[in-house]
């Protein structure tokens, strides 16, 4: 089968040997696998390494054989894979044992993967595949930072800086579902205009002056994944009680603040990481109630993968990055 892998330092498609189903697992015929951030980094996780590892997270598609033992799930299902390995429930951190498929494990950027029956779910009938592959892991990151940390209700204004990551076109829609307000920042006015459409209510451009461009709201809760750029932009625009989510740090992971006015303000400051199966599922219920879309900015063929890399490294998407698979 067609793969794209890490060996020796260097990504490339090549030929792989295609998996069996072992006891307790479930070879799935993908279709499509959403690319993240993380991949771009596995590089130099991965180092000089000559084995060849499949990378990958996202991927939805068909299963085409059970293990022994398997019986909640049966040739011809449609799932999405789960890449958050071994945390089931949720809880206040990830479980020991947990990582995310792609590293260590082959991931999904591939025309089949072998997983544990554990770690896929049904794939909702309104989702494209190209939706479905590129859903969970975003997706789940997304969901986890609003609801479970973040406790968004109903009448909350949210502000998310960065309107064009994947993660954040989760946010701005489940934001909408439960009611709230929103408010995302972006430097590009495609990405704005583009923010609008999907559901949030005001798009600033991230240079201007937040303070003054927001002095009539009330910011109830900041969810950022952008790190020192703009962490203390965010703090001085929320609300005296205000939460702040950090899910991420796409610039630098350091970030000086000042305690005194942080503890005087009775700020609440939470960390967040993917998130557990039983999140996911309550994920998939909410699209599936709200019939909500993942938003897919560009499709590639398997063949292409560097191509698709080279594009999400840019930074200039809107939404997700997709590869395709088996079509």
């Amino acid at each position: 089968m067609k793969a794209f892998v890490l060996e020796s330092g260097e990504f490339k498609v090549r030929e792989m040997e295609e998996p069996t189903a072992q006891a307790g697992e479930v070879v799935v015929s993908l279709r499509a696998a959403g690319l993240n951030r993380r991949d771009l980094g596995l590089g130099k996780r991965h180092g000089n390494k000559p084995e060849p590892l499949i990378i990958g997270s996202d991927g939805a598609g068909v299963v085409e054989s059970v293990g022994e033992g398997v019986s909640q799930v049966s040739v011809g299902d449609e799932v999405i894979i789960n890449p958050a390995l071994r945390w089931y429930d949720n809880s206040d951190a990830p479980p020991k044992g947990f990582d995310i498929l792609g590293m260590p494990d082959h991931g999904t950027f591939a025309e089949k993967i072998a997983v544990s029956a554990e770690q896929v779910e049904k794939k909702s009938a309104h989702l494209s595949w190209e939706e479905a592959g590129s859903l969970a892991l975003a997706g789940l990151t997304g969901y986890r930072a609003l609801f479970t940390k973040g406790q968004v209700k109903k009448g909350d204004t949210v502000f998310i800086p960065g309107a064009g990551s994947g993660v954040a076109t989760y946010l701005i829609q489940f934001a909408k579902n439960a009611g709230a307000k929103v408010i995302v920042t972006s430097r590009s006015k495609e990405k704005m205009q583009h923010a609008k459409e999907i559901g949030a209510d005001i798009a600033i451009d991230t240079e201007s002056d937040w303070k003054q461009e927001l002095a009539d709201e009330t910011i109830d809760l900041v969810i950022d994944s952008v790190g020192k750029a703009t962490f203390n932009r965010s703090l001085d625009v929320l609300k005296k009680g205000g939460r702040i989510v950090i899910f991420g740090a796409t610039t630098e992971d350091n970030v000086d603040f000042n305690l005194r006015k942080f503890f005087y303000g009775q700020y609440q400051l939470f960390g967040s990481t993917m998130g557990s199966r039983e999140e996911l599922r309550e994920m998939l219920a909410h699209i599936e109630q709200h019939e909500t879309h993942p938003i897919v900015d560009q499709t590639f063929d398997l063949a292409n993968a560097q191509e698709a890399f080279d594009y999400l490294a840019e930074g200039k998407q809107f939404g997700k990055v997709v590869l395709q698979m088996n079509r």
